[in-house]
């Protein structure tokens, strides 16, 4: 949903602006582990709830990648988005079977042991009794120097390395988690507008090309939708910068020829 001038919330982000403050931006990588997912044997969703839950607290999700239950590849990836995002978050692999090799992927990105983390194997043990199974200790592994945080669904909590959060890969436990850990990550909020026009792209692909020369910062979008009655390209206009991003869209208003906009938000 698009923030309109006066929304709720707004003072803080105009106070900064005119005080010449930077906008915060914190930059996120999503590595999702798993053949499953490779294979299409399961639907991630996990990476649009991800999406759509860091844009609305004003982190920049930089990079997505899919990467198979390959111990090389998950430490390779986790190691060149550990050293190039703020944060990365990896789904799916940390369970007790045998294709569950997220920790040991992220221990060999960091160049860290794999340890027995104390509370975890007192949680296991308390959950399976006093002689849990080789599969269970597995949960209790984590790369040296792991720090646990709790909250989100599931006794286990999150295990954090460094800059890294491994969180489970099922939905419902990944949502939860995800929500539980969002206050860590929040930054400034994007503001954004958005025109529905029932123009097609190239007849106002010169006056978007317009827009951006006058508002350089500007993150503008242009998605064209394919048998709608109602519109045929929704442009969306997003900074962190509420006043610029006003701006923008009251220009491109008066670029856009009135007939063409069905609405706007």
């Amino acid at each position: 949903m698009a923030t309109r001038p006066g929304a709720q919330g707004c003072g803080f982000q105009d106070a900064r602006a005119k005080a010449g403050l930077a906008m915060q931006e914190r930059s996120c990588a999503l590595v999702v582990i798993g053949n499953e997912i490779l294979s299409g044997k399961i639907h991630d969703t996990n990476t649009y709830f991800a999406a759509r839950e860091l844009r609305a607290i004003g982190v920049a999700l930089k990079r997505i990648v899919v990467v198979p239950d390959e111990l090389e590849a998950i430490a390779e990836e986790v190691r060149y988005c550990s050293q190039r995002f703020d944060f990365v978050i990896t789904s799916g692999g940390v369970g007790p079977t045998h294709d569950d090799i997220t920790v040991a992927g992220v221990a060999a990105a960091l160049h860290r042991p794999v340890v027995i983390h104390p509370q975890l194997e007192a949680l296991i043990r308390e959950h399976f009794g006093d002689r849990p199974n080789k599969a269970g200790l597995k949960m209790a592994e984590v790369p040296q120097g792991a720090v646990l945080i709790e909250g989100g669904p599931m006794i286990f909590p999150t295990v954090q390395i460094e800059n890294i959060y491994m969180l489970p890969g099922i939905p419902q436990l990944f949502e939860g988690k995800l929500a539980a850990l969002k206050s860590r990550f929040a930054s400034d909020p994007y503001f954004m507008h958005a025109i529905y026009t029932s123009a097609g792209e190239g007849r106002i692909a010169a006056l978007l090309d317009a827009c951006l020369e006058r508002f350089p910062k500007l993150l503008l979008g242009s998605y064209p939708r394919i048998g709608d009655a109602e519109y045929r390209v929704k442009v969306t206009l997003e900074s962190k910068d509420r006043a610029y991003v006003d701006d923008a869209f009251a220009y491109l208003l008066e670029l856009l020829p009135a007939d063409v906009v069905v609405k706007t938000e």
